[in-house]
Formats: structure tokens, C-alpha cells, sequence
């Protein structure tokens, strides 16, 4: 797995559990959903992701 795959698979999976947290627990769990929105939306200008930074310092090629 590569540092892109993991971070789409990171990505996916928090945005479950932020909608989960949601709908189980409180509406306002959607700014989490929010939050990773923009760190993407963000990600996709700058070239920058602190999720990918982690990844590869944890050893993931890209």
C-alpha cells in the first residue's frame, strides 16, 4: 500500500465515523465531517497533507 491508497482508505473511514458519531451520538459531530472536508479540499491546492507527512514518516513509499 502506498501513501495514496492509505490516504483515501484514512480518509473514508474517518468520514464513516464522523457521520456515525453523527447520527449516534450528536448532531454537531459534523464539523468533524466538516474538518476533514477542508483539510482535502485544502490538500488539493497546496499539494500538502499532514495525514500523508505522517504516513510517510511511518515508513509508507509513495
Amino acid at each position: 500500500m502506498n501513501v495514496n491508497q492509505a490516504l483515501r482508505l484514512i480518509a473514508g473511514i474517518m468520514i464513516l465515523i464522523s457521520l456515525a458519531l453523527t447520527y449516534f451520538v450528536h448532531a454537531n459531530w459534523v464539523f468533524f465531517t466538516l474538518f476533514i472536508a477542508a483539510n482535502l479540499i485544502q490538500s488539493a491546492f497546496t499539494k500538502w497533507c499532514p495525514m500523508m507527512t505522517i504516513l510517510r514518516k511511518s515508513g509508507l513509499q509513495d
